[in-house]
């Protein structure tokens, strides 16, 4: 004969509770599943730039052309300023180990003077259509490079690239023609790119933002403006240095507007547990880490490869991110002065074992030409100063503090992984941020300077990424 027994209150209250933490328990979780892409969404940022105060009128929406373009004056100028560089003598055998060698520095300045021709530079630039349009109270200058023909029933697809500091627009100049005419050069014409290489304001000829506070988000919402202006709805991105983080921050604003986010340099903003224990045993037990073995030669000795390249080559950026504007006064000031503290950059970014060298290997990957193109749009456009500020307006509040430091990147993400990088992040870490790495590739060489140094190895990246999204429709999943 069945008999119902009775529980006992304390075996009532265990239940309760238990009942309880798993109701709680429940509710979060629902909560998380069901908050999570919300939470995802990096907001736009709708600023104000211009000087003063926001006109009540509606910001004028035109795209105008652009050509670069230079007085004899300034050109008069530019060289008197040449004429009368101090030089400082080096240190014996000392290269490039204390920066930019006065020896070469004197090579460069004497071509620069005699035998450097802007005038024929100025016509490489403008070979590209180049515009401007008002965003958010500044001029917002990019180059726009139209395919020159395609295939019929075929349409170009709309490509963002971003430069970085102290690069420019001009970085992207040999890569383009592989993008916008990629068949012309052996790469096949299934995917052909509409390039626009924007310059980031406060750079090159974008104009400086007039207030405080504008950061990698400033740009991004700028840029995703720029880009709804042309008529893109959709489009990929591509970015390194100051690019990774601005085309980062586009995705993580309008997720389902860029199909696919395509970087060549990736930084961790955020260390967990799980890196630093990486960090101490990840050269001891890689797989356990998701390292490869190319991760463990280009990270280990972590104290070599890591903190002795941050301690070494990173003194720039502490200076910028707090007193930009001092150092900055006698750059926009001295061409010599600012042709050195560039070009030292363009050194060791581009292999550190440069800094060996009376030359610092400038001309192994680059011609005199470009480098001096580059630096003439820094000294023509005065924009040294605000584009050291970026900085500042990007770390002065801390590294990893940011709603976007926090937020991970859904958008299908192709990572092109190059030997000399400054730092070098495995795809076990950069995962962590971006959740839908859908190709990662060790490349064979190159360094910071990606379309600059090697733009057939870039292109050839890039097409085999988009290539991926676009016949897996990744992009249509990447929020599932």
């Amino acid at each position: 004969m069945w008999h119902s027994q009775q529980l006992e209150p304390g075996v009532l209250f265990q239940d309760i509770m238990l009942l309880e933490v798993f109701l709680v328990l429940g509710t979060l979780l629902i909560y998380f599943l069901f908050s999570k892409k919300d939470e995802e969404t990096l907001p736009f940022k709708d600023g104000w730039w211009g000087r003063g105060q926001k006109p009540v009128t509606k910001e004028d929406s035109s795209i105008r052309p652009f050509k670069v373009e230079t007085a004899e004056e300034e050109l008069s100028d530019l060289f008197r300023r040449l004429d009368q560089a101090r030089f400082t003598e080096p240190l014996e055998n000392s290269f490039f180990h204390y920066g930019t060698n006065s020896v070469h520095l004197r090579k460069v300045v004497s071509y620069w003077k005699n035998q450097f021709n802007w005038k024929k530079q100025v016509e490489v630039l403008n070979n590209y259509p180049q515009f401007k349009t008002k965003i958010q109270g500044i001029d917002i200058h990019f180059v726009h490079v139209k395919p020159p023909c395609l295939p019929e029933g075929q349409a170009a697809k709309p490509l963002l690239m971003v430069h970085g500091w102290p690069g420019s627009f001009y970085e992207f100049y040999k890569i383009i023609p592989l993008l916008t005419d990629p068949a012309s050069h052996g790469l096949g014409d299934e995917h052909i790119f509409e390039v626009i290489c924007p310059s980031i304001p406060g750079y090159g000829f974008s104009e400086a933002p007039h207030k405080k506070d504008f950061n990698s988000v400033s740009a991004a919402s700028v840029f995703y403006e720029l880009m709804l202006r042309l008529g893109f709805s959709e489009f990929y991105t591509q970015g390194g240095d100051c690019g990774w983080l601005i085309c980062t921050n586009l995705a993580q604003i309008a997720p389902s507007h860029v199909k696919g986010l395509h970087l060549n340099m990736v930084l961790v903003t955020k260390l967990g547990l799980s890196h630093l224990l990486s960090i101490l045993l990840g050269r001891y037990f890689p797989g356990l880490f998701g390292f490869q073995d190319e991760d463990v030669r280009r990270m280990f000795p972590f104290l070599k490869k890591w903190l002795h390249k941050i301690l070494s080559e990173f003194g720039y950026a502490h200076i910028q991110t707090t007193k930009p504007d001092t150092v900055g006064c006698g750059l926009n000031d001295s061409p010599v002065g600012l042709a050195a503290y560039i070009l030292e950059k363009f050194s060791s970014w581009t292999d550190m074992e440069f800094q060996n060298l009376e030359d610092g290997g400038l001309e192994r990957k680059f011609s005199l030409d470009d480098l001096l193109t580059n630096i003439m749009i820094y000294w023509v456009s005065g924009c040294i100063v605000s584009s050291m500020r970026f900085y500042k307006e990007n770390l002065q509040k801390g590294i990893g503090t940011q709603k976007h430091d926090k937020l991970t990147v859904q958008v299908p993400t192709g990572i092109a992984a190059f030997p000399n990088e400054i730092l070098h992040i495995p795809q076990a870490w950069a995962k962590k941020k971006y959740t839908n790495i859908v190709s990662f590739h060790f490349m064979p060489r190159g360094g910071h300077f990606a379309a600059f140094e090697e733009p057939e190895l870039l292109a050839k990246d890039i097409l085999q990424f988009v290539d991926k999204v676009e016949k897996e429709q990744l992009w249509k999943k990447k929020g599932e």
